[in-house]
């Protein structure tokens, strides 16, 4: 909830946007995030120089900073007191301004760049995703299905693990104030993030992150959905615990996987650790996580000839809002899986 800035914060945010470069550079994050080697080429400086203006954005609260493999991204903060300020300001600046046009017409030129450099990623393995989808039920029956299960929120933090393309953040943006997507492929993220920008979806982010390691304080996500991310992992179990760390008293937890089935030649095409799940055993890991199970369905792909077909399972979880028991962060040799 809003607190209100304190006159030194509110001094020092107005001393740090005080400067040409420093308002420039939080009018383009204004529009989205932005790591280094794209700031210097739209605003035509040196790295060090940009960098040093983004540290100053940065103490004074105005910018947070984020790691994704090699590259450091920026976006505004996102503490509400400080993104009212930034907007506010943001807001008296002209959009015909000359510097500001061409800034933005530079952004839009790297953000395309990076857009077709992931289109190039997503049509070399959309041959395989389409395979493993004409498996199952369509693909719109199972969101539907999806959003029957989670509900309307609405939802402060909603996190997507193995966010992949994004779809998920897409597919529940008019039900969050904030959604981050987690992944561990930066391909998959640059196609995400470049998704979600042409989607003018800003109160979405994705975060490059390990799913036995979330990026999150405990009991802090009203909503985690897990999407046919399970049968990838040696220990689903470990995953559950984890992701009910990070969800509130009350939170919602929503799985979507296969159930058991017999198509071996996914572990060897497709990296499948598990053939499906059974809907006892993804009970248990939930109960000893400290989680309900609150509803199940399948999805079963219908008519003739469907032994070679998938059935998508659904399972609704919450954490009780009485409950004593805080899940600790997974701290073994189980870091090393990735999704």
């Amino acid at each position: 909830m809003a607190q209100g800035l304190t006159t030194a914060e509110l001094v020092a945010g107005l001393k740090a946007a005080g400067e040409s470069t420093r308002l420039r550079l939080l009018a383009l994050l204004s529009a989205g995030e932005l790591n280094v080697k794209d700031l210097t080429q739209i605003l035509g400086q040196s790295q060090p120089r940009i960098s040093r203006h983004l540290k100053l954005l940065t103490e004074a609260g105005l910018i947070e900073r984020f790691r994704e493999g090699s590259w450091v991204y920026f976006r505004l903060s996102d503490n509400s007191d400080m993104a009212h300020l930034i907007r506010s300001l943001i807001a008296w600046l002209d959009p015909q301004d000359s510097v500001l046009v061409r800034d933005r017409v530079r952004a839009d030129a790297v953000k395309r760049g990076r857009a077709a450099a992931a289109q190039a990623f997503f049509r070399a393995h959309a041959a395989d995703w389409d395979k493993i989808r004409a498996l199952h039920v369509a693909e719109d029956d199972v969101e539907n299905a999806m959003i029957d299960a989670l509900g309307n929120g609405p939802f402060d933090l909603f996190v997507d693990i193995g966010t992949g393309t994004g779809r998920i953040l897409e597919l529940f943006a008019d039900r969050f104030k904030r959604g981050y997507g987690i992944d561990i492929n930066h391909d998959m993220l640059a196609f995400a993030r470049a998704k979600l920008e042409k989607a003018g979806l800003a109160h979405c982010q994705v975060r490059h992150g390990n799913l036995f390691h979330l990026p999150f304080d405990p009991e802090t996500a009203d909503a985690v959905v897990i999407h046919q991310v399970l049968h990838f992992l040696d220990d689903p179990a470990a995953a559950l615990t984890e992701t009910t760390r990070i969800l509130k008293p009350g939170g919602k937890l929503l799985v979507v996987d296969f159930a058991p089935h017999e198509l071996e030649y996914l572990r060897e095409e497709f990296a499948h650790q598990r053939l499906g799940f059974e809907n006892g055993q993804i009970e248990r890991w939930m109960n000893r996580a400290g989680l309900q199970l609150r509803g199940k369905r399948d999805l079963k792909s219908g008519g003739k000839g469907n032994k070679d077909k998938l059935t998508v399972s659904l399972w609704v979880a919450t954490r009780p809002a009485t409950s004593k028991r805080r899940p600790k962060r997974v701290v073994t040799a189980k870091l090393e899986h990735t999704i």
